[in-house]
């Protein structure tokens, strides 16, 4: 199943059905944000982390972290007029990159969750989207005991274009991610209506240049 917008369709409606990817670095709240808000029971791949990730997985600013995502996580949420989200996580480590490829296809955007104590984790995900062109948005994950900044603070640290999304999430509350989630599917049918003028614009001029 496709679960992409029309390019054409110039009424700016939203499917019945959408996909969206929950990326991030290393212990930045996938799981935890797929499974605060979904309505059905999550589906998680996680296993525990043991000795053999040592010097490979960063655990210390997370410390009390035990498991890590090794697929994917899934879950899903009705919203916005019965508009059906099904939310795809992403393994965070960089030897499991190899799939992302793979649970983007047809997604109409994604939400890059953002721990502040370990804001370089947080690049690959914003230079994967930012290269591939798929919309998406920035939500800095509140941890408890974390410095707190300012989301000008943030986007100048990642470098993300002015016109780029960003907004505050608590991972481990319902509403927090619902608004996360409905900021990301009005940014990415924003996109598109602005890709169907812009086409709009370019068959206009060449109709006049024939």
């Amino acid at each position: 199943m496709d679960f992409r917008p029309s390019r054409t369709d110039t009424t700016g409606a939203a499917p019945n059905a959408v996909k969206i990817i929950i990326a991030g670095g290393f212990g930045a709240g996938k799981t935890t944000f797929v499974g605060a808000v979904s309505e059905i029971p999550p589906l998680t791949t996680e296993a525990a982390l043991t000795s053999a990730s040592l010097g490979i997985d960063d655990t210390s600013q997370v410390s009390s972290k035990t498991t890590t995502t090794v697929a994917m996580d899934f879950g899903r949420i009705t919203l916005l007029d019965s508009v059906i989200l099904y939310l795809f996580g992403t393994p965070g480590q960089d030897r499991f990159w190899f799939m992302w490829d793979e649970l983007v296809l047809g997604a109409i955007g994604a939400i890059v969750l953002v721990d502040t104590r370990r804001l370089s984790d947080s690049f690959p995900a914003v230079d994967y989207f930012e290269e591939r062109d798929i919309p998406f948005l920035v939500a800095v994950n509140r941890f408890d005991g974390s410095k707190e900044y300012t989301l000008d603070d943030v986007r100048n640290a990642l470098d993300i274009d002015a016109r780029r999304p960003i907004v505050f999430c608590d991972a481990r509350r319902r509403e927090s991610v619902r608004q996360a989630l409905i900021a990301l599917v009005r940014h990415a049918l924003d996109v598109v209506a602005a890709e169907t003028r812009h086409q709009g614009l370019l068959s206009e001029a060449n109709a006049h240049v024939d």
